[in-house]
Parts: structure tokens; sequence; C-alpha cells
């Protein structure tokens, strides 16, 4: 990447992040112009016309690149190759810091982007993010198997369906305010559900 293309990216970036700041601290796509977004960003409306093309081409941006935010610190975690159990818990603290650094609306607003279906009534975007995720947890399921904390009777299909269930269940609006102070308990609860059972 030459100078220009880094500066492009750069700016880019800020835009984002002026924009997830709006976004976040009113009701998506209520209230929020270009203007505003522009403005919040400290660069000309043009700039974002170039960029994203539409007020709502850049919301969509704004909700990929959250998302690919967590996705990357997730990563890290994964890369940091601790014992199975203090990678699992980081990884649930992680997703629900996430989850607090946003308002209902906008949470709200990027599950029902994530969803949105294409002609074949595929979610292309919840598709992406659900393969990144799956890789990364099968990895680390693969890890517990070999420490010996996940019994070799569970199935990859069976734990990644058990894992997506605990996570969409605590994704929900209604339940992930009230279960932040929880996470060391059900993560804790989900660790020894899967954990081979002793004699």
């Amino acid at each position: 990447m030459n100078g220009f293309e880094k500066r492009t990216e750069e700016k880019k970036k800020n835009i984002l992040e002026a924009a997830f700041e709006l976004m976040n601290r009113n009701e998506v796509g209520k209230n929020i112009t270009m203007d505003k977004i522009a403005k919040h960003a400290n660069v000309g409306k043009a700039t974002l016309f170039k960029y994203f093309g539409s007020k709502d081409n850049l919301i969509h941006e704004v909700f990929k690149y959250y998302l690919e935010k967590m996705i990357d610190t997730a990563s890290d975690i994964m890369n940091e190759n601790k014992p199975f159990d203090e990678t699992l818990i980081a990884l649930s603290q992680n997703k629900i810091k996430f989850l607090n650094q946003i308002n209902q609306s906008f949470y709200l607003k990027m599950m029902a982007y994530l969803t949105e279906k294409d002609e074949e009534g595929w979610s292309v975007m919840m598709q992406k993010y659900t393969q990144e995720n799956y890789g990364m947890m099968l990895d680390l399921f693969h890890r517990g198997r070999k420490e010996g904390k996940v019994d070799l009777k569970y199935s990859d299909e069976f734990l990644l369906l058990y894992f997506q269930a605990i996570v969409e269940g605590i994704s929900s609006p209604q339940i992930y305010e009230r279960i932040a102070p929880y996470t060391e308990e059900w993560t804790e609860m989900l660790i020894k559900g899967i954990a081979p059972k002793k004699d």
C-alpha cells in the first residue's frame, strides 16, 4: 500500500468512526444527515459521496466496520494461544464489551442489516460473519479436546450449534444488558457442560 492509499484508508476509517459515534448516539437513520457526518468527520460532504456513494451505503459500511473490529479483536484473543477455558472467557467478555458499546437502536438496525436476504434467500453479511466466527470456534473446540476439556463424544456440528444458541440468546437486546455482569458464570456453565464427565 503506497502513501496515497494509506491516507485514503485512514480517511475512510475516520469517517466510519465519526459516523459510528453519531449513529450510536441517535436513533440510526433518524436525524443523521450526510452534512452532520461530514462535519463530525471533519471532511467535505463530497468526500463522503466519493468514498461511500450514499447515506445508506455509508450506514451499511459502518455496520461492516463494527463487525470486522469485533472479529479482529476475537482473532487477537485466539492468537494469544491461552488455555481453552481462559480463551472462551476472554472471547465472551470481548463480545459483551462490544455489545455494551452500542445503543439498542444501533444493535437492532445492525442485526436487521446482517440478516437481510439476497435474491436466493441468503444473508450475505451473516454468512461471512458466521463463517469467520465458526472457523475460530472450531479451532477453539479442537484446542479444548487436545487439552482434555471438551468431551470427544460431542461432534463439531453439535458444539457449533450449542455455542451459537447461547451466543444468539445473550445477544438479544432484552438479555445482553442484564447478563454482562455474569459473563464468567455462564461461560463456566458452558465449559462444564461440554467437559468430559469425571468417573
